[in-house]
């Protein structure tokens, strides 16, 4: 079984929303400095779903990441855990795009692989959040897509997925090739060993240029993008504390009782 990961470099999410800052000129976010990016989380499930498959079913995984100046420690974490092959999407022209020019970049990458059995991406990307890309791929390539998946299993050419959903999960299954994206209800994923990150260390990927699957670089990254960012910026967070006091435990709870009483909350 022939498995396609699309992996993504982001900032760490767990970094302090203070450390952010955001030039309002370019509409962009200035990295913190002395904070490394790191993969993406729920790309991470993502490539964990595939290692599952491949050791029940063998075959090959090969990861994508897309980006500009990509640090290798953090793209060649997907060769350390498992995969097979490493193809950065690597260019000036990549940065900046949106989901459609994401999509259709890797869209194009993956028509160039040619033969794979399942697509998979994570739910959403932890930093925009927008669940699209992973839907777009499956468009562009005309395949069947099963979002939000906690397991995956395939056999005989088809797909048995379980789908999240608001109370639970549901089982669908569909024909193969399909794309799949993967949630967070998956489960724990691996940690590389030594094994793997010595075998990371020293396999080099595979570098692709706009041109190298067929598309301009007026068609990705933000020359490509199908959306106009009008205003990237922080909210704006205020909040009111009321201190309610009296003379003993027992006074302070009544006080709060006819406050809250007052304000109408019970």
């Amino acid at each position: 079984m022939n498995m396609i990961v699309c992996i993504k470099q982001v900032m760490d999410p767990e970094t302090p929303p203070a450390s952010f800052k955001i030039d309002p000129q370019t509409n962009k976010v200035i990295p913190p400095p002395g904070i490394a990016p790191v993969p993406d989380p729920y790309s991470e499930y993502a490539l964990e779903a595939a290692l599952r498959l491949k050791a029940e079913n063998s075959g090959k995984i090969t990861a994508i990441s897309l980006g500009n100046d990509l640090l290798r420690d953090v793209v060649k974490k997907s060769l350390a855990m498992g995969a097979d092959e490493l193809i950065l999407l690597e260019d000036e022209a990549f940065a900046g795009g949106d989901s459609c020019s994401t999509a259709i970049a890797l869209a194009a990458a993956i028509k160039k692989i040619g033969e794979y059995d399942i697509v998979f991406c994570g739910r959403q990307a932890a930093d925009w959040g927008a669940s699209q890309v992973g839907s777009g791929i499956a468009e562009l390539l005309g395949l069947p897509c099963l979002t939000l998946a906690q397991k995956v299993e395939a056999t005989d050419g088809k797909a048995k997925v379980e789908v999240v959903t608001d109370d639970g999960y549901e089982v669908v299954e569909t024909t193969l090739p399909a794309v799949i994206t993967v949630s967070n209800e998956l489960g724990e994923v691996r940690y590389p060993n030594i094994k793997g990150i010595l075998k990371a260390k020293k396999k080099e990927p595979i570098i692709w240029k706009p041109a190298d699957i067929g598309l301009e670089a007026s068609e990705v990254g933000a020359a490509g993008r199908c959306t106009k960012l009008v205003k990237l910026f922080q909210p704006v967070r205020e909040g009111e504390a009321e201190i309610i006091s009296g003379d003993t435990p027992e006074e302070a709870a009544v006080n709060l009782a006819l406050k809250l009483r007052e304000i109408k909350l019970i």
